[in-house]
């Protein structure tokens, strides 16, 4: 068991990299400018023999309106509320602000227990600053630099009866593990579990709804939203039970074209989104009803097939669509269409402002996610590739037929098959897609990326270069 540590305090105080140094990631997006951090990240954090749960948090701003500062606002205000130990961060180079003096006054009203923090305190040049932080009236504050790593362990002699006591009140919250995704595990699908759950990536272009849909899956206003494109800019994951099921949901940047980004900080975001994809199990590729297919959404959706993430397509904002019947079909078409390796892959039409289709994407998902994991028995492989061949025989370059001699399923996640062949090099690229397409139908594996590796098979003799054994003494005797 653990606590919960929300770091707060104004924007560039150095609170993100503080994050980082205790998760020991570097894992949230950190820049010179202010007010990189948005959402609220969490992560597992170490401090010398302690584990607890840490979060960053938005720098806190004096915005109380619908403005996205007001927004971002009232999210760190809310994980102030739910964390066990608030740790108030201020900059000792630049000294106690009037909003500092400000925040203060909401910490000692709303945090459970604070710790205040003089960051950026190694040199002289903070003493004056590291001085004054005593007028804020919240205890001896702790001499810390988040970037050199100094004034750690004065933060754990704080944190120990700090969690002796929480643990006595029994107010500690379950630690959440990330679950590397095992490409080899070739066992029976097994559902997800607490210790090991479903990893889910949202993915999109700016604007598409991705924060809206995930704060209707767990039923609260978890992640900032608003009709600002771009305002999510970490990847940040939220582990909870939909319907019954554990999982892992991460919510990312919107992506747009390489070309249209110039900023750096969107830089750091697509990249944060990038990795995500790599963590899922399955990505929910979410387009906007209005504009769906742009060809920036047949990359992001190409991206995922190329990282052998099973796929589940979302359409967002049905709930504006007219003519539905009409819209649907086309867009199945086009799906099918333009994104040919991903064939049969689930379209779920959905409005993440009223929660109109989030059953049914649940239900996608782990329907894709047990395709994902399939396994076939080597004897039905070869029995269906003895008829793909008998259908359409291989090619005969230089007037010699390839024989295709046995299949094998060599791992799963995503499924991934090896033929044994002559010559695999000149087998031609469209008769592996007639291949693919076939395990598709005939093993039910629409949607899933499929891997299919042509081999050649050597000679598997265990005595073709053995040499004769020598006649044993007895044999001579006799």
């Amino acid at each position: 068991m653990t606590f919960s540590l929300a770091i707060v305090g104004r924007p560039n105080v150095g609170k993100s990299t503080l994050f980082n140094r205790l998760v020991g990631k570097r894992i949230a997006l950190v820049d010179d400018q202010p007010g990189v951090t948005r959402d609220l990240r969490e992560g597992d954090a170490k401090l010398g023999h302690l584990r607890f749960l840490a979060i960053d948090t938005a720098g806190l701003e004096e915005a109380t309106d619908e403005s996205l500062q007001g927004r971002m606002r009232k999210l760190t205000e809310h994980a102030i509320g739910l964390a066990d130990v608030c740790l108030f961060v201020i900059d000792a180079r630049v000294g106690i602000t009037s909003l500092d003096h400000f925040f203060a006054d909401i910490l000692r009203k709303k945090a459970k227990h604070v710790i205040l923090a003089a960051n950026k305190s190694e040199g002289r040049a903070a003493d004056p600053g590291f001085l004054d932080s005593f007028s804020l009236g919240l205890g001896e504050p702790l001499r810390i630099s988040a970037e050199h790593g100094e004034g750690m362990a004065d933060l754990l002699s704080e944190l120990v009866p700090l969690q002796k006591k929480l643990l006595q009140e029994g107010s500690y919250a379950s630690p959440e593990v990330d679950i590397d995704n095992e490409e080899d595990d070739l066992s029976e699908y097994r559902l997800p579990t607490k210790e090991r759950p479903l990893q889910v990536a949202v993915i999109g272009r700016p604007n598409s709804g991705k924060s809206t849909l995930i704060n209707k899956i767990i039923g609260e206003e978890r992640l900032l939203t608003g009709p600002e494109a771009g305002i999510t800019r970490d990847a940040i994951s939220i582990q909870l039970d939909w319907q019954g099921i554990p999982m892992r949901v991460f919510d990312t940047a919107g992506m747009r074209k390489k070309a249209k980004i110039n900023n750096k900080i969107e830089k750091l975001s697509v990249g944060d989104g990038l990795r995500a994809i790599k963590f899922a199990e399955v990505v929910v590729v979410l387009l906007d009803a209005a504009i769906p297919f742009e060809q920036q959404d047949l990359r992001i959706a190409g991206l995922a097939e190329r990282e052998g993430r099973s796929v589940v397509v979302a359409v967002n904002k049905w709930d504006l669509e007219k003519n539905k019947q009409e819209k649907l079909r086309n867009m199945r078409e086009a799906f099918q269409r333009l994104i040919p390796e991903l064939r049969g892959a689930p379209l779920v039409t959905v409005s993440a402002k009223n929660g109109r289709g989030i059953d049914r994407l649940n239900s996608e998902i782990m329907k894709a996610h047990k395709i994902w994991n399939k396994r076939i028995a080597t004897s039905p492989l070869n029995i269906w590739l003895s008829e793909m061949i008998a259908a359409h025989p291989p090619p005969a370059p230089n007037g010699k037929r390839i024989k295709l001699r046995y299949i094998t399923q060599a791992k799963s996640r995503p499924p991934g098959f090896v033929v044994m062949c002559s010559n695999p090099s000149k087998l031609p690229t469209s008769y592996s897609r007639y291949l693919v397409n076939g395990l598709r139908e005939a093993f039910d594996l629409p949607g899933t990326p499929i891997r299919l590796t042509m081999r050649s098979q050597a000679d598997k003799n265990p005595f073709k270069n053995r040499k004769k054994s020598q006649p044993s003494k007895l044999k001579k005797h006799l």
